[in-house]
């Protein structure tokens, strides 16, 4: 599918921000086109960042599981919701405490940031994604809440995909615990703009020359349209072209894949670089 041109006096692009599941990898496998997409932002020198909103890993284990797809990302070019939370956690209340529902990718996120792992007063309770939620774990993080714990969740996304089908992920949790204590979660992760900016912040990009891609209207394109980057929806993941009609806003470009955003890269360079 050929991508729309955009105006001639558009804003020069020198950053990228991407999405990785659905736009870049289907659970193990590389999408078409996105190991294509990643060398050509590094042989245009683009500024670029992978975001996600998985919790469990660190950006050390999402490297090793994106170059074994086949897909070259550098360790300082991805961002997870677990990095923008404990970023958040520490500009909030520097070496704080906390009680952490997740894995290695939130609590090495959340030392590496200063904070104490605690179940004794925390300052907060976080939860974030992992593959087993433990009822003891959960009535411990309700009790906690209900004693003063401020309640942090590393995104609101309610559900994952798995070969099998759906699993619950980080908002399906969280809402049961906001049904025990009456206590709504802040959601650091897509789709709120906190994440976005955070990860422009990391490679000193502005919104304006920004791009963000996604495959869904309603954590990536939403959340960068709120922060001014221009946006792009690639048809390989959530949201299909009907879906995008129920909404009241719209990404600047569609399509199919990421396959059909190489050329545009390489186009848009040569056209600023003139």
């Amino acid at each position: 599918m050929a991508i729309s041109p955009e105006p001639a006096n558009a804003a020069p692009v020198d950053s990228w921000l991407t999405d990785m599941d659905g736009v870049l990898v289907h659970e193990e496998e590389a999408i078409p086109g996105a190991a294509e997409f990643i060398e050509a932002l590094k042989s245009n020198g683009l500024r670029f960042q992978v975001l996600t909103n998985n919790s469990i890993y660190t950006p050390r284990d999402l490297r090793a599981r994106l170059l074994g797809s086949g897909i070259d990302v550098p360790e300082d070019a991805i961002w997870t919701s677990a990095l923008a939370t404990a970023s958040f956690l520490a500009d909030q209340r520097p070496h704080g405490s906390a009680y952490v529902i997740g894995e290695a990718g939130l609590t090495t996120a959340l030392y590496e940031a200063g904070y104490t792992m605690s179940s004794r007063n925390p300052d907060y309770v976080v939860l974030g994604e992992t593959r087993t939620y433990s009822f003891e774990a959960i009535t411990t993080a309700i009790r906690l809440i209900d004693r003063g714990a401020r309640f942090i969740a590393t995104n609101p996304d309610v559900s994952g995909p798995s070969p099998e089908g759906k699993l619950p992920a980080t908002g399906s949790v969280a809402a049961l615990i906001t049904a025990a204590t009456d206590r709504t979660p802040y959601y650091v992760g897509k789709p709120n703009p906190l994440m976005m900016r955070t990860a422009l912040n990391r490679i000193e990009a502005h919104s304006e020359h920004t791009v963000m891609i996604g495959d869904r209207m309603d954590t990536d394109v939403i959340s960068g349209l709120e922060v001014g980057m221009r946006t792009i929806l690639v048809l390989s993941g959530s949201t299909s072209r009907q879906e995008v009609e129920w909404h009241p806003f719209r990404p600047t470009r569609i399509a199919d894949s990421i396959a059909d955003v190489v050329d545009l890269v390489h186009e848009r360079t040569r056209r600023d670089e003139e």
